[in-house]
C-alpha cells in the first residue's frame, strides 16, 4: 500500500511539473514583436489562459495634418474615433503546444478587416503570423521579430 501511495504522489508531482513546464513553454510568445513591414510593433500579454496583443510603437503615429492616426476603415462606425496606437488587434490565441497559437483573429487597422489567424514561434525571437479568411491556405504569412 506504501509503494501504491508513493507511486500515485510521484506521479502527481511529474504531472504538475510537466504542466508548469507547458505553460512556461507556452508564455515564450510574451513580448513586443516588430510586424515585418516594420511599421508597427505589437506587444503580446496573455489574459486568463489566452494571448492578445495590443499596437504599441508606429513608425508614422501621425497622419499628414501631425494628428494622432485614427482606425478610419473600422466597421463600426463608432470606434472610427479610436487611435491606431493603442488598438487591441490580436485577440483569443490559445496555446496548442510546440509554440502554436490557435484559435485568434488578427485585426488589420489599415483596411480595416479582421482575420482568422495563426501563430507560430519559430525561435525565441522569430514570430509567424498567418491570417486567413475561410481556411489557413489562403492567407499571408508575416514574419515578426521580438523588439529587445
Amino acid at each position: 500500500m506504501k509503494k501504491l501511495l508513493v507511486l500515485l504522489v510521484s506521479f502527481l508531482t511529474f504531472t504538475n511539473l510537466l504542466a508548469q513546464t507547458a505553460a512556461a513553454d507556452a508564455d515564450r510568445i510574451i513580448g513586443v514583436w516588430q510586424t515585418g513591414s516594420g511599421k508597427g510593433r505589437v506587444q503580446i500579454t496573455k489574459y486568463g489562459d489566452k494571448y492578445g496583443g495590443k499596437i504599441v510603437w508606429l513608425k508614422e503615429p501621425n497622419d499628414e495634418n501631425g494628428k494622432p492616426k485614427l482606425d478610419k476603415k473600422n466597421p463600426d462606425v463608432s470606434k472610427r474615433q479610436a487611435t491606431t496606437l493603442g488598438l487591441n488587434n490580436l485577440l483569443g490565441f490559445k496555446s496548442t503546444g510546440k509554440g502554436k497559437y490557435e484559435g485568434g483573429t488578427i485585426y488589420d487597422p489599415e483596411n480595416g478587416k479582421t482575420y482568422s489567424c495563426v501563430m507560430t514561434l519559430e525561435n525565441d525571437n522569430v514570430l509567424k503570423v498567418r491570417g486567413y479568411i475561410g481556411i489557413s491556405l489562403i492567407g499571408r504569412t508575416d514574419t515578426w521579430t521580438r523588439v529587445k
